[in-house]
This record gives C-alpha cells, sequence and structure tokens, in this order.
C-alpha cells in the first residue's frame, strides 16, 4: 500500500513540474539548464526535475540547439557579436554552436554585421582621431567583437587619423 501511495505522489509531482515545463516553453525556448533553474526557483526538487527535463527534450518539446538558433538571432538584431554570444550562450548552458551558419540568416560575413552597427551607432566620417577610434573600438568589443574583426573594419571603411 505505501508503495502504490509513493508511486502516485511521484507522479503527481512529475506531472506538475511537466507542466511547468511545458507554460515555459510555450512562451519561449529555453535552455535545459534555464529550465532547470526556473524550476528549483519554484520548489522542486532538482532530481524529480531532471528526468522530466530529458523526456522533454527526448519528444521535442526542449531542443538546447533551437534555443541556441532562436538566442543568436536575437542578439546578432540586436548587434552583438560571436564572442558575446558564444559566452551567454556558455552560461545558459548551451555549448556547441555553429554562430557562423545561424549569422548567415542576416549578414554575408562577421564583418557586414559589424560594419552594419558601426554605420548604425556612428556618422560617416572617416577622419577620427585616435582617442575617438578607441572609444569606437571599445565600444564594439563590448559588444562581442573581436580586434581582429575591429582592425579589418577600420581598413574597410579606410579610416584615417588626424
Amino acid at each position: 500500500m505505501g508503495l502504490d501511495v509513493n508511486r502516485d505522489v511521484t507522479d503527481c509531482v512529475s506531472k506538475q513540474i511537466k507542466d511547468s515545463c511545458l507554460r515555459l516553453l510555450m512562451r519561449r525556448e529555453h535552455s535545459q539548464k534555464e529550465v532547470l533553474t526556473k524550476l528549483t526557483a519554484k520548489g522542486f526538487n532538482k532530481n524529480d526535475c531532471l528526468p522530466v527535463i530529458e523526456e522533454l527534450a527526448n519528444q521535442g518539446w526542449q531542443s538546447d540547439t533551437r534555443y541556441a538558433e532562436s538566442y543568436t538571432r536575437h542578439r546578432l538584431q540586436k548587434g552583438y557579436g560571436a564572442i558575446a554570444i558564444s559566452y551567454e550562450l556558455k552560461q545558459n548552458g548551451v555549448e556547441a554552436v555553429n554562430l557562423d551558419s545561424i549569422m548567415l540568416a542576416f549578414a554575408d560575413s562577421w564583418l557586414e554585421l559589424l560594419e552594419q552597427l558601426y554605420h548604425k551607432k556612428y556618422d560617416q566620417n572617416t577622419r577620427l582621431s585616435r582617442s575617438e577610434w578607441a572609444k569606437r573600438c571599445r565600444f564594439l568589443m563590448q559588444r562581442g567583437f573581436s580586434s581582429t574583426l575591429i582592425t579589418a573594419l577600420c581598413h574597410h571603411l579606410n579610416i584615417q587619423f588626424i
């Protein structure tokens, strides 16, 4: 009799966890780590949550790949580079993502994407002081673009220092 009660309680908790997961996933894509964090914040036991999350991933309700694609598209639209996006995805529990293939939907190259961001933020002036260029470089680096790419942008735009 006691085993049936324990099984009923476990089934009830699993159903509550699954319902919470599905509510989260209906709003937007989430990584497995995000789902687990949100469920434990609601008071669910981590060990009870892991099998439910794994089951939902196997059924296709949750996908770290879809999450990474959605997250990357969103961050690219906001003007962030590969370094920042990769770091943020790792923070959210997603490791292996091909950012280049996702980025191609928005631009032909990272340089083109960087140029779009640059022109959106700054004027077309190609004659800059070194301190002004350094300030602009810091902004672009904070957005997750590499110094190599920023240097390539400088050459591409034919920036001249005064």
